[in-house]
């Protein structure tokens, strides 16, 4: 369906892309640029470009692309929801699960089960028939991650998420106990000079990184269980600030766990996102969002109280 636009007075030889992005702020201005790029937007019935200027009372007929479908198959996968509605969703990502489709993975990732899940629900976000990622969670980490339905929402939930407009907590089961009760990791976050699958804590250089943390139970000197609060989106953060604090995750091999630390047999990295709050795109009301610890993650937690004393447990909601 085509838009008719009268360019409204005040306008003097200004770009076109830039005043339909200005008036039309419900469609991306990704999508704008498309709709130019396919001769869809015309002045006086001939098509224009994007730097192309126009003036008041200049009229512009518009309209977007047809979305693609998704390239991918949808794959039916069980998904646990915390929260849906037409415009986004909230799931409890299995540890294990890969967020996005790359190289070396199967159709078993959150998109494939997503797209089975949201059939016939998702608009086009890029000029794609997908669901829209806000943020991500490593393959062995579980818990809440938000999905957008549908562009608007996606833009918006992105741009909260930039202007760190969102609680992020995370529970951690880490090696060895803190001294201090609680504290804050403030420590840029740089890619390890020659290992490049991880990530490093720096001195300068990097991209700023806060992790506020607490301690919610011990089992002294082998293990904790620490609630983190985190203020950026970094790679790896939670693992990179708790190990450079002296405590890496149990089943974190990667940033310096050592089987023989603890009595237990571990299955994964111990991270588990465990509570996100928003507010919502559309309806403007908060969402409080939280996925109890997983079976494996209770289970080690179990194991750690049965084989070690318990030396302190913290007033918290576990």
């Amino acid at each position: 369906m085509s838009t008719e636009f009268i360019v409204p007075a005040g306008v003097c030889r200004e770009r076109a892309d830039k005043v339909l992005a200005a008036h039309f702020s419900e469609h991306s201005r990704a999508a704008l640029q498309r709709a130019f790029d396919a001769g869809l937007v015309t002045l006086a019935g001939t098509p224009v470009l994007r730097k192309q200027s126009v003036s008041s009372g200049d009229m512009l007929v518009f309209a977007l692309p047809e979305t693609r479908p998704a390239e991918l198959r949808a794959v039916e996968i069980p998904l646990a929801i915390l929260f849906e509605d037409e415009h986004l969703l909230a799931v409890d990502k299995a540890a294990g699960m890969v967020v996005h489709p790359g190289a070396g993975t199967g159709e078993d990732t959150l998109v494939h089960a997503l797209l089975a899940h949201c059939r016939g629900q998702l608009s086009g976000i890029g000029g794609v028939e997908r669901p829209g990622i806000v943020h991500r969670l490593d393959r062995g980490t579980s818990g809440v991650i938000l999905v957008a339905k549908h562009d608007a929402a996606h833009r918006a939930l992105t741009a909260a998420f930039a202007r760190r407009d969102v609680v992020k907590e995370y529970l951690a089961l880490v090696s060895g106990v803190p001294k201090q009760g609680a504290g804050c990791i403030d420590k840029a976050i740089a890619r390890h000079p020659t290992q490049r699958h991880r990530m490093k804590a720096v001195a300068s250089g990097g991209r700023a990184a806060r992790t506020d943390w607490s301690l919610v139970e011990t089992w002294a000197p082998r293990a904790a269980l620490v609630r983190c609060r985190i203020y950026t989106g970094r790679t790896h953060q939670i693992r990179v600030h708790l190990s450079h604090l002296g405590h890496p995750l149990l089943g974190d091999a990667v940033y310096g766990f050592r089987e023989a630390s603890v009595p237990v047999a571990i299955p994964r990295v111990m991270l588990h996102a465990e509570h996100l709050v928003i507010t919502h795109p559309v309806t403007g009301q908060p969402l409080d969002l939280r996925a109890p610890p997983p079976a494996d993650f209770a289970e080690v937690r179990a194991q750690l109280a049965r084989a070690l004393r318990p030396t302190g447990k913290a007033k918290s909601r576990e």
